[in-house]
């Protein structure tokens, strides 16, 4: 058997319409390769930004049929390199695949004893960057003023809420379901949680009978307009995510102009590659956090290569709580994330 038949890799095998199914999927033999570092692959990251890439709407670039799924990976090298000898566990950008040799340079060190190590793909990773960078940059929180966060019960909604939390605020957030408000609420510390499928005005017009002074949007749409509607004065709205417009073939119209004028509001995009230069401080601040307590996180773990596709597919139909990642056959039982959801 050939290296290239011995390890698949998932492509996607048609662009998606709406929802995706893992139909959209395929797995294939892995292009052979003599160039770079070679090293087996821990955890897939699986994110909700990838849709976007499907789509041809991310600034990344897009994924077109035929070609290899990617994301952030934690790998074990298996040969010495630039960032350690054989066996280093590190953070990288590849294909989902088994085994990979990528670029020295891609390849990015995680913290020695962190377990578990995909908490270098999550709220110590990518979510957990862009978080505190829309928090610190962004929301500048402030005592007694209250937040809303959309997506609340993922990676970076609920750190974003912590984060807030941690600073004085009043912490509401919206979610799908009341299983993820309970977590919120007792293992978080919000205020208070929105199920999205209620009506949500009323929702926010009760949780927030003053105003909303911070928002962090994960989804856009419906979800966007209805806090814009109860801004208060000198409110600050960071746009990450949209959740509610990626599997929609025709992007939404935009919320009114004059809402942000009315509230004097400030609102910021962000792109999480934009502050690199913060994740230094991150890492040490929420680490620091997590070793004492005071932050919760979730992870849903998903088991080997051929779930990828399902637990991605899973994810976008709001199927997932945490942090949602696939955990390889290589990884021995012992690393398995404790505390998270596992899913199959």
């Amino acid at each position: 058997m050939t290296e290239a038949q011995s390890n698949p890799c998932v492509i996607v095998a048609r662009c998606p319409e709406g929802n995706p199914v893992p139909e959209d999927f395929a797995l294939r033999p892995a292009p052979a390769s003599e160039f770079g570092v070679a090293a087996e692959v821990l955890y897939l990251s699986i994110d909700p930004y990838l849709r976007g890439r499907l789509s041809g709407r991310h600034v990344t670039g897009a994924i077109a049929p035929g070609e290899p799924m990617e994301s952030e990976l934690i790998v074990r090298t298996v040969e010495n390199s630039a960032a350690g000898p054989t066996g280093t566990l590190a953070r990288a950008f590849g294909p989902w695949q088994a085994r990979v040799r990528l670029p020295e340079q891609a390849l990015v060190p995680i913290a020695e004893g962190l377990d578990p190590p995909s908490l270098a793909l999550g709220v110590l990773g990518m979510p957990g960057l862009t978080a505190y960078a829309g928090v610190q940059r962004i929301l500048k929180p402030a005592s007694g003023q209250t937040l809303v966060v959309s997506a609340a019960a993922g990676p970076v909604g609920a750190t974003v809420g912590q984060l807030c939390k941690a600073a004085g605020a009043r912490v509401i957030g919206i979610v799908g379901s009341a299983e993820k408000g309970d977590w919120l609420r007792k293992a978080a510390g919000f205020d208070g949680c929105i199920d999205r499928h209620a009506p949500l005005g009323e929702g926010l017009d009760a949780h927030c009978p003053d105003g909303i002074d911070m928002y962090f949007d994960n989804v856009g749409g419906a979800v966007l307009q209805a806090v814009m509607e109860r801004l208060a004065l000198n409110a600050r709205v960071a746009l990450c995510g949209l959740m509610e417009q990626y599997n929609q073939t025709e992007v939404p119209p935009g919320p009114n102009p004059g809402l942000v004028i009315r509230a004097r509001a400030t609102m910021r995009g962000l792109v999480v590659y934009d502050h690199e230069d913060l994740r230094e401080s991150m890492e040490e601040e929420l680490s620091g956090r997590i070793r004492e307590g005071s932050l919760a996180y979730r992870e849903a773990v998903f088991h080997g290569l051929q779930s990828a596709p399902t637990a991605f597919c899973r994810l976008m139909a709001g199927q997932t709580f945490g942090k949602t990642v696939v955990r390889m056959g290589s990884v021995p039982s012992c690393e398995a994330p404790s505390g998270g959801l596992q899913a199959s």
